[in-house]
């Protein structure tokens, strides 16, 4: 059976190696990925500060129908970037989608500063995770238990969770999300 995994950014600040190489190590491995977005044309950054080119998203999230998108798709993966993060947690269409995911039963993969869409969405309560490490104090004031390795993967709450801390963890995040997905 073909895994489905839905990326989920902004229009720009995505850090660049953190939506695309777990999108190569889940592609490599047999997903089907797609890419809904804010804007048609993500700005992409290098350590959250140096413009790294562009992508283009596949679906407009304004246009988007949630239902259908969690229906179709088996994993929801939330890349970092600061800038990409902060503008996330504001679009309801954004909160709506990862509240979706989980609500679902679906897993929902976050790394670095990703994990602040889920505060948003009132999500870490009673979860274990991690993000970058100045993300801290708003996971543990949201309800969350943080902890200082990756990936963590949480079960609780009838949903999993899957977190990395920053673009050094990308080789164990992306295995994890490949196990969790049966890769």
């Amino acid at each position: 059976m073909e895994s489905r995994v839905l990326v989920l950014t902004s229009d720009g600040g995505v850090e660049r190696v953190e939506l695309t190489e777990p999108w190569r190590e889940l592609e490599g491995r047999g997903a089907t990925l797609t890419h809904v977005a804010t804007g048609r044309e993500v700005g992409l950054v290098d350590a959250d500060l140096d413009a790294s080119g562009t992508r283009t998203a596949d679906v407009l999230l304004g246009d988007a129908d949630v239902p259908d998108l969690v229906a179709e798709h088996e994993l929801l993966l939330v890349p970092g970037g600061t800038v990409n993060a902060d503008r996330l947690r504001t679009e309801d269409g954004a909160v709506a989608l990862v509240r979706a995911f989980a609500e679902a039963g679906r897993p929902v993969a976050a790394i670095c500063h990703g994990p602040w869409l889920l505060v948003e969405a009132n999500l870490v309560r009673g979860k274990d995770l991690t993000s970058f490490p100045s993300l801290r104090t708003d996971v543990v004031n949201a309800g969350g238990t943080w902890h200082d390795r990756a990936p963590v993967i949480c079960t609780r709450r009838g949903w999993t969770l899957v977190t990395a801390r920053s673009p050094e963890d990308l080789e164990e995040f992306s295995d994890a999300v490949c196990d969790i997905l049966g890769l």
